[in-house]
């Protein structure tokens, strides 16, 4: 519904009183909101001699609907009537998350608490239109319901029927040689449809439009990657069939020559970095193909040897010098350092729970600290693997030429849990579980945690505290305190039992870091245990276990939630036998890798891999139960947990070697919920690594819940013996990659 602009006022009347002498007449005014009494007496006083003149002006500002005037008593009474204000605002049928309708009104150019106008309401909606062409749309109708809630406000909804999208059928590369069309097909937008085109990996082949400029910018990338340093190529030509909803996209292609390198040169002060030391650290080198990738690689190096000397606001520079006759190419680098860079101050902000110095005993730079772009880029790094905060954002401030202050602005993640819940899992039956965990205690960055796990198969208590940096400082410690009860059942020839295993423990732990990412440290432990078989009741073992273990962990990933950069290596050694009766010696070691594909591929995909070895060695008594199992999420996916045991205790599993890989992939972002493929194989032994072989594949949906790391594993053994026990679905709290 539009609303008409109804002038009510009397044309005879603003006649009469554009001829009469205002200068003695009061002016009162009533009904803005828009603009000031103070304003509009100016504009009044500026056509004093013509109200009508006046009026019109104020017409023309296009905030009001009607505007009445009245003569009465010597006064004149001016009552204006505003256009009503957009106050909500609605889409269906188009864009449903929040964040995508929050970028959409703002492209549009249309928000709440705007005035509404019938002219701003058409502009948006061309804006719309415009938008569903460049996703793909074509022929897409908006129609627009607009509801006069009350005189001031207005409710606009628009509905969005999305038109039919545009499958491009063939891409042509017409005078492409020595590419090969693959080549481009990794890096632009519009692609041809596959035959499978719903199968992860494959094109759907749907027209983006507003793609097509930057794709034949893309094209033009890949050959200079290459060397092909006089390539042109035009912006891509589609041609539409409107009859079947098809395409044919063409890009004309001008290869030139290909370039290798004939020379390079550094210009930059010898004094701060030796030019030996960067023209070592280059990954473009001489009489090898120009590569436009590289070059940029090697600009950032640059820069970030000048900025770890203090230099913060360097620029680097560089100049392509082509010999056409001899297809090479030289290429300068000028290096302009400024001025060495001191921190000002560093500054803090949005932290409503963690104190101060948690934050800043990870971040390496402080006051008076000569600027220094790996420790600013660590230290980014550093506070992400806190797990304390959503986001992390560090901006350098400049204050003046060699002075900045470092702003570290974070956003708060939830760190404490009180848990009571339950579940029911393939092996471990109907679960209960309470706990209450915080790792950041009153922002303190102290780790304290209470747990109570019940299933069938198992009974935990736990009590832990562990503190990361004793007085912000190198050193870390840890404490616990638990009680565990777990039942293995065994099926042999002749019978299936019961192995009962009842521990009562605690441990004591001092850590100490060496440089950012390393940490050296020992743990020691003491428990008793008791072992029992339900087959004989009065067959039990009781064992006293005291063990030392070191340990060496380094860790330089990028988050503490979902990595998508570095390495998590970890390095420990178990000895059984500081008194007690169990004597062994355990070794465990594990690596993780991580590796964010979105550079390569545009697309937020995390490549995983992870290897765990372990290794027993009986120095004189193994206790009953201590041995190697394969199977469950921990492992291998596919087989039930603890499915792949050993015959009895006098042959316990003492050689361990598992490898995941996985393939992870966004799935509701704002919710935390991402999905995955995986593969998974596993070794073990009671001599050697092969004795037996399993391996298993599947799906997976993680979701890092307000409780914790939570997965849904649809998972298939690959090739199981007709004694093992496999499963298509388990659930893991708790556990992450």
């Amino acid at each position: 519904m539009g609303i008409k602009l109804k002038k009510l006022f009397s044309i005879a009347l603003l006649s009469t009183l554009s001829n009469a002498a205002l200068a003695d007449k009061e002016i009162k005014l009533s009904g803005l909101t828009q603009i000031s009494e103070k304003l509009a007496f100016e504009r009044i006083n500026s056509n004093k001699n013509d109200l009508n003149q006046v009026i019109k002006n104020f017409y023309k500002m296009g905030y009001f609907t009607n505007i009445d005037v009245v003569d009465e008593n010597n006064t004149i009474f001016i009552t204006f009537t505003e256009k009503p204000f957009i106050v909500n605002i609605e889409m269906d049928g188009y864009k449903t998350r929040e964040e995508d309708l929050k970028d959409l009104y703002k492209t549009m150019k249309i928000k709440k608490g705007s005035m509404y106008t019938q002219k701003k309401i058409t502009e948006a909606k061309d804006i719309l239109l415009s938008e569903l062409k460049k996703e793909g749309y074509i022929n897409s109708v908006v129609e627009i319901e607009e509801n006069l809630l009350n005189p001031q406000s207005m409710s606009v909804k628009f509905l969005v029927n999305k038109g039919s999208e545009v499958i491009i059928k063939k891409v042509n590369y017409i005078g492409e040689k020595e590419l090969s069309k693959e080549q481009f097909v990794e890096n632009t937008a519009n692609k041809e449809e596959d035959t499978i085109s719903w199968w992860f990996g494959h094109s759907d082949g749907v027209m983006q439009f507003s793609q097509l400029e930057y794709d034949s910018l893309r094209i033009k990338d890949t050959y200079l990657q290459h060397g092909f340093l006089d390539a042109r190529v035009d912006s891509g030509f589609s041609r539409i069939d409107f009859n079947t909803n098809t395409a044919e996209v063409d890009f004309s292609i001008s290869e030139g020559p290909q370039y290798k390198i004939n020379n390079i040169l550094i210009y930059t002060d010898e004094s701060i970095v030796p030019l030996d030391e960067l023209t070592a650290g280059l990954k473009e080198i001489k009489d090898k193909t120009f590569n436009i990738a590289l070059l940029r690689k090697d600009v950032e190096f640059l820069r970030t040897k000048i900025a770890n000397k203090g230099y913060a606001f360097t620029d680097v520079n560089y100049d392509i010098r082509k010999n056409k006759e001899n297809k090479t190419a030289d290429i300068i680098f000028n290096i302009t350092p400024g001025e060495k860079v001191y921190i000002n101050d560093v500054i803090i902000a949005g932290n409503t729970r963690t104190l101060d110095r948690v934050i800043r005993r990870n971040c390496y730079l402080a006051p008076k600290d000569l600027f220094n772009l790996t420790d600013f880029e660590d230290s980014r790094a550093a506070l992400n693997r806190t797990g304390f905060f959503q986001s992390v954002e560090l901006k350098q401030k400049r204050v003046s030429n060699n002075l900045m202050d470092l702003v570290i602005e974070v956003s708060e993640a939830p760190t404490g849990n009180l848990i009571l819940g339950g579940g029911y899992g393939s092996y471990d039956g109907w679960m209960i579980n309470a706990s209450v965990n915080d790792k950041n205690i009153f922002g303190s960055g102290l780790d304290l945690g209470f747990s109570l796990d019940h299933s069938s198969k198992k009974d935990t208590a736990k009590i832990s505290l562990n503190n990361p940096s004793l007085n912000d400082g190198i050193y870390s410690g840890s404490f616990s305190v638990y009680k565990d009860s777990s039942v293995i059942t065994t099926t042999d020839v002749n019978s299936t039992y019961d192995q009962t295993t009842d521990t009562l423990g605690g441990s004591m732990g001092i850590g100490r870091s060496i440089g950012r990412h390393t940490r050296v440290g020992t743990v020691y432990a003491i428990d008793k245990s008791t072992v029992s078989y339900d087959i004989n009741t009065s067959d039990n073992t009781n064992y006293l276990t005291s063990s030392l273990t070191p340990y060496i962990s380094f860790n330089n990933t990028d988050s503490f939630y979902t990595p998508r950069r570095g390495f998590m290596v970890n390095e420990s050694l178990k000895y059984a036998g500081i008194g007690g009766d169990a004597h062994y010696l355990l070794n465990t070691a594990t690596l993780k890798y991580f590796y964010g594909l979105s550079d390569l591929i545009d697309y937020d995909a995390i490549f995983r891999y992870k290897t765990t070895l372990k290794i027993l060695e009986d120095l004189g008594q193994i206790p009953d139960g201590t041995s190697f199992y394969l199977g469950g999420p921990t492992s291998v996916r596919g087989y039930q947990s603890y499915n792949i045991q050993p015959i009895d205790d006098d042959h316990p599993y003492k050689r361990y070697l598992t490898n995941t890989l996985e393939l992870s992939f966004p799935m509701i972002p704002k919710a935390n919920m991402r999905w995955g493929l995986f593969y998974d194989y596993g070794m073990i032994g009671e001599d050697s690594f092969n004795e037996i072989k399993k391996s298993g594949y599947g799906g997976l949906i993680e979701w890092q819940s307000p409780v914790g790391p939570l997965q849904f594993i649809f998972s298939r053994a690959v090739n199981p013996d007709p004694t093992d026990s496999t499963s298509n679905f388990e659930f893991s709290l708790g556990t992450a990659f």
